[in-house]
């Protein structure tokens, strides 16, 4: 150890680039606003905020918690809590006046609709805290309230009526489900999905503990952790987990799944959105308690949808439900990729990234982002698809709860914020660089007692290379660590234009030496394009963006079959950049490919020339005549 340190001291006294493969580090949340979204996702992040979350309707959101007439057991009160979710982290990050004005309207609404009992939601009595979608309602209701709470300093009496109104809400949920609860029931036997709606509560009360440290509320944690991990019928979040039991597969065991193939169903596991909502809260306890079996089953059952589930573009789930994705993607199945699953995903990896400091999390994140997640939001940036299919068209999604919106709208803010939390953080004395993307960073590093500061200058994923740039006054010793993604299999890091040696492929690449401002760190990524051959379909990608072929480019039939075995799966494809027909699409390639069923016909058996476009543009008109393609049909032979 004494060498160790020795010879850290001597790299650092010396200035000389040494580089470390590392696996990475728990990490800390950062404040919003200490780093900076520049470039084409900046300007993509800025319009969602001014079109999609300054122009919501929060009256109208807000009247059902007033009215109180709920009986059809739907879910209308979760969309202020998922407003308040997003909204009140991008007015720390803008200081928006007018999106402020919104947000404290609205919060006003939610406290006068609280009734003496503590209760805030729109369901009667004789309803509430059973089937349907209450306790999930007071779940976002929580989310919100604390949202607004710490989005303002703790002395602030907004803040505190904010933290009350919350613990009011909670305390009513104690009293109605909780320990000898008056409704005679355990929490998770409430709501659907076989307790998974009604048991994600658990995030917040967590939350509730940290910011009050009431032993009551990590009491109430310590309950629902055990209905959700204990009873045989119950969620069973826990031992199936660790068993390694698929998310697809978990029907059958102590609980009688439905097959009547509804919407909503009471018994089922396999709900994507819900149960993912469960880990989060899995994680939180963890982080209050240390209960680590809870963090390990919530880490397998996230490896274990990378593995089954998260296709080429990184999305998920036919009818919000795992069904073994990856091997069925290329199939045309309903209800593709809801955004409420992509966006809670995104979210799910975050946090896994931030507690584990794996940075397989954050290449699935940068998959999401740059693929799914683009691609749900329009090009006005005001709406948020609800379903996003890998082939055929893109369109606005359903209204929700005899209302207009739905729950992708009110969920797909946040997944600007899952990326932006996640695109530089700390461990304390590093600074870490896990995606990248036009930028401004400066993080106050505590071991270090210094501010270190970075602009990030790139036009990545469109082009491999990023250039960061260090504008640290002070110059000193610190380490930059460097998320390497798995799928770059060459990359090139240089420091000053001196080569960085040992950077491998799904680690971080550190670098410890003293900086100086002005120094820059230069990355070149391998972004061969590369064929993905399953099920005698191929698809294609280029770095983390997954490719389409678009009907915008006029370039022929779209759905035409690839020549049979004249592809490898892994094959390096040879795609070149062109203009792009219109400024709707990103980023536009051309390739000359085998396709075509005619052997048999001297010029129909050559290559031809196709055009391809990231997904993220792909049949982004949100038109029937505008359909796009990502997995392409290749030939069948008579042997199979």
């Amino acid at each position: 150890m004494k060498k160790v340190k020795e010879m850290k001291r001597a790299i650092l006294g010396t200035g000389i680039v040494g580089a470390a493969l590392v696996a990475g580090a728990a990490t800390t949340v950062l404040p919003y606003g200490d780093v900076r979204l520049k470039g084409p996702m900046g300007e993509r992040m800025n319009l969602m905020i001014e079109h999609h979350l300054k122009a919501t309707d929060v009256d109208y959101i807000t009247a059902p918690f007033l009215e109180k007439t709920e009986r059809g057991r739907r879910w209308q009160t979760e969309f202020w809590g998922k407003f308040m979710h997003a909204a009140m982290p991008f007015w720390t990050y803008t200081q928006d006046a007018e999106l402020r004005k919104h947000i404290d309207f609205g919060f006003e609404r939610i406290c006068a609709s609280q009734e003496p009992s503590g209760y805030i939601g729109n369901y009667p009595d004789e309803l509430r805290c059973g089937e349907g979608w209450d306790v999930w309602g007071m779940k976002y209701t929580m989310m919100g309230l604390m949202h607004y709470y710490d989005g303002l300093a703790p002395s602030d009496p907004k803040a505190q009526k904010a933290l009350t109104a919350a613990r009011r809400v909670c305390d009513y949920v104690i009293g109605e489900l909780g320990p000898n609860g008056k409704r005679g029931y355990h929490l998770w036997e409430s709501g659907n999905w076989n307790g998974f709606a009604s048991s994600s509560i658990l995030e917040p009360v967590v939350w509730l503990y940290n910011r009050t440290k009431d032993k009551k509320y990590l009491d109430f944690a310590t309950y629902l952790v055990k209905d959700m991990t204990e009873v045989e019928a119950g969620p069973r979040l826990l031992d199936l987990a660790l068993k390694g039991i698929s998310v697809a597969d978990r029907n059958g065991y102590g609980n009688k799944a439905e097959t009547h193939g509804g919407y909503v169903m009471k018994r089922n596991r396999w709900k994507a959105y819900e149960m993912m909502s469960c880990y989060q809260g899995f994680i939180e306890y963890y982080e209050a308690t240390g209960r680590k079996d809870l963090l390990d089953a919530a880490v397998a059952t996230c490896d274990q949808i990378i593995r089954d589930e998260i296709n080429i573009a990184g999305g998920s789930a036919s009818s919000e439900a795992w069904f073994h994705g990856i091997r069925k993607q290329h199939l045309p199945y309903e209800r593709l990729q809801e955004t409420c699953v992509v966006t809670t995903w995104m979210r799910f990896v975050e946090k896994l990234l931030q507690v584990t400091g794996d940075p397989k999390y954050a290449d699935e994140l940068e998959k999401a982002f740059y693929n799914i997640y683009l691609a749900s939001l329009n090009r006005n940036a005001d709406e948020f698809a609800a379903y996003t299919p890998l082939n055929g068209y893109r369109s606005r999604g359903h209204h929700h709860c005899a209302m207009h919106t739905n729950c992708c709208n009110a969920n797909g803010p946040r997944g600007f914020l899952a990326f932006l939390r996640a695109l530089f953080q700390t461990d304390g004395e590093a600074a870490i660089f896990n995606l990248y993307a036009s930028s401004s960073e400066s993080v106050f590093l505590p071991k270090l007692n210094e501010k270190v500061a970075f602009d990030i200058y790139t036009i990545y994923p469109a082009e491999g290379n990023v250039r960061i740039v260090n504008h640290t006054v002070k110059q000193m010793p610190f380490t930059v660590k460097l998320r390497i993604p798995a799928w770059s299999a060459k990359t090139t890091v240089k420091v000053n234009g001196k080569p960085v040696e040992g950077v491998k492929a799904g680690t971080y690449c550190a670098i410890t030496r003293t900086w100086t401002i002005g120094d820059v760190v230069e990355i070149f990524f391998d972004m061969t394009t590369r064929a993905h051959v399953m099920n005698n379909h191929v698809a294609f990608t280029r770095g983390p963006i997954a490719l389409a072929r678009d009907t915008r480019f006029n370039d022929g039939d779209i759905n035409e079959v690839f020549r049979r075995r004249s592809i490898k799966d892994g094959q390096a494809m040879d795609f070149a950049f062109v203009r792009a027909p219109s400024e709707d699409i990103w980023m536009a390639y051309s390739a000359s490919l085998p396709i075509g069923s005619h052997h048999e016909h001297p010029d129909g058996r050559r290559p031809q020339t196709v055009f391809f476009c990231d997904y993220a543009s792909a049949g982004d008109l949100w038109q029937p005549s505008n359909a796009y393609r990502v997995w392409f049909p290749m030939e069948y032979g008579p042997a199979d």
